[in-house]
């Protein structure tokens, strides 16, 4: 049997040590180990990496801790909007929806836009309407509501600043949330999903829902879950330039992400890290920053959950 893997990311950033209280380090972990146990526990009976990634982010999804589903920041109209992408590396397969609101998993209809739909990216309206159609039921914005990201927007609201999630002011939760796995047959996929930045406005997106930026498979190089500073990872295609590293330079899989995390994405002046895995089961998980929230488990009895470097 071909050794099969998951690992997942709550987000990077400024995690301070000395800002993170014991209690809420150990719910952090705890959220985190849950959502692994729950990918892990697909792949472990058969499943596949595809419904792997989409049950780990759908656990983060329902934590308030991170920012993405539930956890969602607050646009500057007060309102939450959300983006995922997921990502098959067996077809390259892939679904994506953006600026969507009221929906508790956009992982799922991330999903089922690669798969009941002919496209690959939907947005805002349309990507609402096509939710109705599959009758989602819609959440209402209290199940949304957060008071800690209710404060963080209430602090920058009616400026012109925006907040990345991980940005320095703050002392709790960071980012993206994302997944990847290697299954059974050896195949492999990646899911990500975010509730975007603090106070922004015009309808921006950042990396999470695009694919090639911020979520890639592919069984021929990997797949990757990123998280950081959404413009830079667009303008770097980051999750595309490790798949292609391994492509056409016979890079490693951990030698392909350090390149990428550690010196190109750097020298734009992009700061965060990601996730990924190979069809072999081997992962990475480099990170620039102080710290990312992240896990991995393995057929070969790797488990473990970090928080900092």
């Amino acid at each position: 049997m071909k050794t099969f893997s998951i690992a997942i990311h709550g987000g990077a950033g400024t995690l301070v040590k000395g800002m993170m209280t014991p209690e809420l380090e150990s719910k952090y972990k705890q959220a985190l180990k849950a959502a692994l146990d729950a990918g892990y526990t697909i792949l472990e009976t058969g499943g596949t990496a595809v419904n792997a990634v989409e049950e780990a982010v759908m656990v983060l999804e329902n934590s308030p801790l991170f920012n993405a589903g539930k956890g969602s920041v607050f646009t500057a109209e007060e309102t939450h909007e959300m983006d995922a992408c997921i990502m098959d590396g067996n077809t390259l397969n892939a679904g994506a929806v953006s600026l969507i609101s009221g929906i508790k998993n956009p992982i799922t209809l991330a999903k089922d836009v690669m798969e009941k739909s002919e496209h690959v990216f939907l947005a805002g309206e349309g990507a609402m309407r096509f939710a109705k159609e599959l009758d989602y039921k819609l959440e209402d914005a209290t199940y949304f509501y957060d008071d800690f990201r209710h404060k963080q927007w209430l602090e920058i609201k009616d400026t012109d600043s925006f907040q990345l999630d991980h940005a320095k002011k703050k002392d709790s939760k960071f980012g993206t949330v994302g997944a990847v796995a290697c299954d059974q047959d050896g195949n492999i996929a990646a899911a990500t999903s975010t509730g975007g930045m603090t106070n922004k406005k015009w309808g921006r997106v950042g990396d999470s829902p695009m694919v090639g930026a911020g979520n890639y498979a592919n069984n021929k190089t990997c797949a990757i879950s990123c998280t950081g500073s959404g413009e830079f990872f667009i303008r770097g295609v980051v999750a595309y330039d490790v798949a292609c590293l391994i492509e056409h330079k016979n890079m490693s899989l951990q030698d392909a992400a350090h390149e990428v995390i550690n010196k190109r994405i750097l020298e734009i002046g992009g700061d965060g890290g990601l996730i990924a895995v190979d069809t072999k089961g081997n992962i990475a998980m480099p990170f620039n920053t102080e710290g990312m929230y992240r896990g991995q488990k393995t057929s070969l009895g790797v488990n473990e959950i970090s928080i900092y470097k």
